[in-house]
C-alpha cells in the first residue's frame, strides 16, 4: 500500500473516516491565508487529542514564529509538522530539535532539485515536494514529475501538487524503484468545498492504491 497524507483537514467526523481507512497522515493547516485554516473551523485540539486514532497528524506552518508553532505542536499533540513556506535551513533545524519535520518544495521547471535541498538536508527529516502556485499549497495544480527523476535526495519525500481521484495509474507507475517515496500527499481535488473532503472519491482512490504490485517495494 503505497502511504497517503490527506491535506487541509478541518472536521473530526472527517478525521476519524480517514482513520477508518487506514489513511497514515491527516494535514491540518496553521496557516491563517489558508481557507483551509484550523483556527476558523469546528476542530478542537482537545477534542482531537481524546480520540484514540492510528492516524498521524501533521500541523502544516508557512514562516510561522517558532515560539507559535511550538505553542500549536504542544496544544495539538502533533507528531509531525510539515514547513510549507520560505523557512530557512537554520529555522527549520530549530523546529526539528522538538518534533519530526518535513519541509516543502515548490517545483518549478527550471529549478535544479539537488542544489535546492541541499541545505536542508542535515537538519529535517523528510522533503515535500509540491507544485508552484498564486498560494503556498492547496492550488490543485501538479508539476511535471519527471523533474525528480534521477535524484538521490537522501530523505524520504512525500509527492504533491494536484493529484486528483483519477491519477492513480500513474502513481503506481511513477511510484517504481523510487525507495525514497515515502507517501503521496492530496487535497483540493478530493474536495466539496475548502476542508471538506470527497470521502466516497478518497476511499475509491485507497482502493485502487491498494493493488500496487510491485510498485510499493520501496515503501
Amino acid at each position: 500500500m503505497i502511504r497517503m497524507k490527506v491535506c487541509g483537514m478541518t472536521g473530526l467526523e472527517q478525521i476519524r473516516q480517514l482513520d477508518a481507512m487506514g489513511v497514515e497522515f491527516a494535514g491540518l493547516i496553521f496557516y491563517p491565508r489558508s481557507p483551509r485554516y484550523v483556527g476558523r473551523s469546528d476542530l478542537d485540539a482537545v477534542a482531537l487529542r481524546r480520540e484514540r486514532l492510528q492516524i498521524n497528524r501533521v500541523g502544516v506552518f508557512v514562516n510561522a514564529p517558532l515560539e507559535e508553532l511550538l505553542r500549536a505542536v504542544d496544544a495539538w499533540r502533533l507528531p509531525l509538522v510539515q514547513l510549507h513556506g520560505d523557512e530557512s535551513p537554520r529555522y527549520c533545524e530549530k523546529v526539528s530539535n522538538h518534533v519530526t519535520t518535513i519541509k516543502a518544495f515548490r517545483v518549478a521547471a527550471d529549478d535544479h532539485l539537488a542544489w535546492k535541498t541541499h541545505p536542508f538536508r542535515e537538519v529535517v527529516d523528510m522533503f515535500l515536494f509540491d507544485s508552484v502556485g498564486v498560494s503556498y499549497g492547496g492550488n490543485g495544480t501538479c508539476f511535471d514529475w519527471k523533474l525528480l527523476e534521477g535524484n538521490a535526495f537522501g530523505k524520504p519525500w512525500f509527492l504533491s501538487g494536484g493529484i486528483g481521484p483519477d491519477d492513480d495509474g500513474a502513481i503506481k507507475a511513477f511510484a517504481v524503484g523510487k525507495t525514497e517515496l515515502f507517501a503521496i500527499d492530496v487535497n483540493s481535488r478530493f474536495e466539496r468545498s475548502p476542508g471538506v473532503k470527497d470521502m466516497a472519491a478518497l476511499q475509491a482512490f485507497r482502493d485502487r492504491l491498494a493493488d500496487t504490485g510491485s510498485a510499493d517495494e520501496g515503501l
